[in-house]
């Protein structure tokens, strides 16, 4: 094999291995987590929960954002937490230009749009199983609902968390149902209990701006 066969072999094996990082588009600063703590609503608080928003999008290369946990707790809202926006998902489409768009109609979360930092879909309703259950904590003004954030954050055991649908959909045709950030609450704070009423424990993470 000649010189230049091998500098063009060489570099077709760098940009297939640079490539699972690069899939995603510069412009990410929002995504639904791949992966849950695995231990329910229990995060390590929201400490813990923008660190693992921190370690997913390093994976992917966009660790150099500051990363926040959308979740409302006792000492804050979820929407004080993330910056001012704009905001684009893994595939660089504009999800909202501010907090106002973010939690009126013109934020673009849905199944389509509300990807991993992978750029991967979450489930829905109508798969199996369905995940579409995201942990907020808030309601849809993105504000603290009491005693609905599993102690902080911190409990996988009795309890409850609010938790919207990513993907719009539910059991009713009605506000909640469709609301990506505050549809109801959870049936428990464990990983089995999370599971039961269609979630898997994953939550939203944005990149402060």
């Amino acid at each position: 094999m000649n010189k230049l066969a091998v500098g063009f072999a060489c570099v077709v094996a760098a940009t297939a291995f640079v490539s699972p990082v690069l899939a995603q588009d510069a412009k990410m600063s929002f995504f639904i987590t791949s992966q849950g703590s695995g231990d329910g609503a229990k995060l390590g608080g929201l400490k813990g929960a923008d660190a693992h928003c921190q370690k997913l999008a390093q994976a992917v290369g966009a660790g150099g954002k500051t990363w926040r946990a959308y979740l409302s707790s006792s000492i804050g809202n979820a929407r004080d937490r993330i910056g001012k926006g704009p905001w684009y998902n893994a595939k660089g489409v504009l999800i909202a230009n501010n907090l106002a768009a973010l939690h009126g109609n013109a934020n673009a979360i849905n199944k389509l749009n509300g990807l991993t930092e992978k750029a991967s879909a979450v489930n829905g309703r109508g798969d199996r199983p369905n995940m579409h259950d995201i942990l907020t904590g808030s309601n849809a003004a993105g504000v603290l609902v009491a005693g609905k954030t599993c102690n902080d954050w911190t409990n996988n055991g009795p309890g409850s968390a609010f938790v919207g649908h990513h993907d719009r959909k539910g059991l009713r045709d009605d506000a909640p149902s469709k609301s990506w950030n505050s549809s109801h609450p959870s049936r428990g704070c464990s990983q089995s209990a999370l599971r039961s009423s269609g979630g898997n424990g994953f939550f939203y993470c944005f990149a402060v701006r």
